[in-house]
């Protein structure tokens, strides 16, 4: 009798082997007295992959809660800088994989996008960190974007970090 040995593995670790997940974080961004601020994940228009969104955290660091809007697709706003603190998942590789899409983020602007879906809101407590993981349900083509809005709180300034877990898969047409 002939065993064939099955190993099942969780789809983050699989696409970690491959060599196209991925993980980072914005600068600290401020917000508050009418001013909002973000941070996301934009899928450059000539990727030629799709982004697979796989988990997202935002911390909190003020004494207070802050409302965060989650938005597919919106239009620019703000001001926005580009993170260099981004790495591929496994380490491992040789050479090291580098991804296409960037972690943006944006801080002390007004208003909202006028364009995209804010699908939808998230209560972040005070000095804590929210956690989501999506397993790479929410799926951008290239020219895409999830981007996380920071509502501006009434009175004071303050003070968050957006991190994003990703996979990037190229597109099949």
């Amino acid at each position: 009798m002939t065993i064939n040995k099955s190993v099942n593995i969780p789809n983050p670790l699989y696409q970690s082997l491959q060599g196209q997940y991925f993980v980072g974080q914005t600068e600290a961004v401020y917000f508050g007295k009418g001013k909002n601020a973000l941070g996301g994940l934009i899928n450059p228009s000539n990727s030629n992959i799709d982004l697979f969104v796989n988990a997202f955290t935002i911390t909190n660091f003020s004494n207070e809660p802050i409302v965060a809007e989650i938005w597919f697709n919106p239009s620019p706003i703000g001001r926005p800088s580009f993170s260099d603190k981004v790495t591929p998942a496994n380490t491992a590789l040789c050479p090291l994989p580098h991804p296409k899409v960037k972690i943006v983020s944006a801080e002390l602007f007004e208003g909202f996008p006028q364009h995209g879906v804010n699908a939808f809101k998230r209560i972040v407590p005070p000095q804590t960190t929210l956690t989501s993981d999506e397993d790479g349900k929410f799926i951008f083509p290239p020219g895409g974007s999830f981007v996380i809005i920071l509502v501006s709180p009434n009175n004071e300034i303050v003070k968050s970090e957006v991190a994003f877990g990703w996979f990037e898969k190229e597109v099949d047409c």
